[in-house]
């Protein structure tokens, strides 16, 4: 066969098949993914009849018949619209989480005091925002700023002292108190995970030791049980009169079962590397740690972007269990709240499960996307 013949062929089995007129873009999709075999159009018809049903009882109860203000329960226990319901109940009760929200936030931080949350939480997006932005400039400066400078500046604002009015940790609570132990685990777990896994893999057989029997052991006991050990046995091997606070705690308790998890995800990364990274790293004469940092981890890193963000989603979610050491976050704000007698209603519990689950939905979708687009953006090994 002549050259010509083979690139002939080649290129009619390599090229893709043109849609047909009339049918690009948006319904050219549509053909493909939703309507390609009897089997995706019966499934298809099946779930338009579904969401044809669901929809429309969900809107009418989250949106047309809430009660969206209102002073107490008996707005959404009897109320519609200005009317009376029929069935003695309305819909979905916004009223009750615009008259908690901000409790819900801040927790039972004092009103006079809020303003200085409310500024860490500012001054925290103005530096996460450039460190997400690839193209951004000084891109130490503002790690520096965003993992050394704002935690400590963060800890003078919402503890006090030094000329603030100290608030003890127990009045946290909220978002507030979500976002503190998120961050905290995710900062922290991610370079100490990086730590535990290259001892996991050392050489030296006591670090590879220690390093083993720490991520074995934490990943073996569930997140409960290290809250309870650090807020209830911890102060039992303290000397008397000692007393760690229960948020240092929690964030204590977090930061290690997150780093933990985050090791076997480096580890699976560094397993990945050919042998290949590492000789020719080797054979430019670099030292172990030049070729960790300059050559192996940043590849190693890149093949688990995934696994990566889905410890930080499953870190941000798990802080609703510090509830059981009496610290509220988000969700337990939200459940303390059901027992006021002014909200009780039959529609109360629900509203405010639905709000604290888009919340955490809101978070967790975020971090989804970006981690895709970051995948996208250092997506270069096959692009031609």
């Amino acid at each position: 066969m002549s050259v010509s013949n083979q690139s002939f062929v080649r290129t009619t089995i390599l090229a893709p098949e043109p849609a047909p007129r009339g049918e690009r873009g948006a319904l050219a999709w549509v053909r493909k993914n939703l309507l390609a075999t009897p089997r995706d159009v019966v499934m298809t018809v099946l779930a338009l009849a579904v969401l044809a049903w669901v929809l429309p009882h969900m809107i009418n109860w989250l949106f047309i018949q809430a009660v969206w203000s209102g002073p107490d329960r008996t707005f959404c226990a009897t109320t519609v619209q200005g009317g009376i319901q029929p069935d003695g109940w309305s819909g979905a009760c916004w009223a009750f989480v615009n008259a908690k929200f901000d409790q819900f936030v801040y927790g039972r931080y004092p009103l006079a005091e809020r303003w200085r949350p409310t500024i860490v939480g500012i001054l925290f997006i103005a530096l996460m925002t450039p460190m997400l932005i690839p193209r951004a400039p000084r891109k130490g400066l503002n790690a520096i700023l965003l993992f050394i400078a704002l935690p400590i500046l963060s800890f003078w604002l919402l503890c006090g002292g030094f000329g603030l009015e100290p608030v003890e940790t127990s009045l946290w609570g909220g978002l507030m108190v979500t976002l503190v132990l998120s961050f905290v685990g995710i900062a922290v777990s991610l370079p100490f995970g990086v730590i535990l896994a290259l001892g996991r893999r050392s050489n030296m057989p006591i670090i590879r030791t220690v390093c083993i029997a720490f991520i074995e052991i934490i990943r073996g006991i569930p997140l409960i049980a290290v809250l309870f050990m650090a807020s209830v046995m911890l102060p039992l091997f303290l000397p008397t009169g000692w007393n760690v606070d229960k948020l240092l705690r929690a964030l204590i308790g977090v930061a290690i079962f997150t780093s933990a998890y985050m090791a076997e995800v480096i580890r699976g990364g560094l397993q990945a590397i050919p042998k290949g990274q590492f000789e020719g790293a080797d054979s430019l004469g670099l030292s172990y740690w030049q070729k960790m940092r300059l050559v192996i981890l940043p590849q190693a890193i890149k093949l688990v972007i995934p696994s990566i963000v889905n410890t930080f989603i499953g870190t941000f979610k798990d802080t609703s269990l510090v509830s059981i050491i009496g610290m509220f976050d988000l969700l337990g704000i939200v459940r303390l709240n059901f027992s006021d007698a002014y909200w009780a209603s039959a529609v109360t519990p629900l509203t405010g499960l639905i709000f604290a689950g888009f919340t955490f939905w809101l978070f967790c979708f975020g971090m989804s996307r970006y981690s895709s687009f970051v995948e996208r953006h250092l997506d270069t090994g096959h692009k031609r």
